[in-house]
Parts: C-alpha cells; structure tokens; sequence
C-alpha cells in the first residue's frame, strides 16, 4: 500500500511541480515520506474536491497563514494545472477582507515572483 502511495505522491507531485529539480531545502526522510505518500498520495487524490479546487484551497489557506515561501510553490502548482492567474489575484482580494491587507500584499509578491503579469 505505501509504494502504492508514494507512486501517486510522486506523480501528484509532479502534475503540480514539474519534475524533481533537486535544488531547495532538503527534508528530514520521514517529512519526505509523510509529504509524498500521505499528502500527495492521499490527500491530493481525494475524490471531494476537484485538482483545481484543492489547489485553490491550499493556495487561499496559505495566504491566510502568510506563507509566501510555500505560496510560491503552490502558485506555480496552481498555474501548472490550468488555473488562471485572474483567479488567484481574485482568492487573494478576497482573502484581504478575511485574513488581513498584510497577508495579500505579500500574496500578491509572491504570485509576481512566479507570474509576473
């Protein structure tokens, strides 16, 4: 069941991501192993959302929590599958009302940095 897991993780991974690159911060085996096979491999294969909702939700949750550094990842997983930039600026509109004006406008640099408009 695990290689099961992690073959879906990584292929999850890369839909999002693109290949592996191999550069970043490396993470301790059992993060790696936690994040590939149970995040990717089986909360992203959740049938409840679709890709492009579970994308959005993750992006508007980490603009809620000012993660830029992760936000830029999950940007460039957003933009990977099809989502529109439009609607990444407009979850992080909607997001200044809710998680506070901070909180966008570093959302709004870190989408720059990604997708430039």
């Amino acid at each position: 069941m695990s290689g099961d897991r992690r073959e879906k993780g990584l292929a999850m991974m890369a839909t999002l991501f693109g290949p592996p690159s191999g550069a970043g911060n490396p993470m301790p085996m059992p993060l790696q192993r936690y994040t590939t096979e149970h995040l990717f491999g089986d909360v992203w294969q959740q049938d409840d959302l679709s890709l492009q909702e579970r994308s959005l939700a993750t992006c508007t949750m980490l603009i809620a929590l000012n993660r830029p550094e992760e936000m830029r990842v999950h940007f460039t997983g957003a933009k990977n599958i099809g989502i529109e930039r439009e609607k990444l600026v407009g979850v992080i509109a909607h997001a200044a009302h809710y998680a506070g004006w901070p909180n966008s406008m570093a959302a709004l640099r870190a989408l720059n940095d990604v997708w430039p408009e």
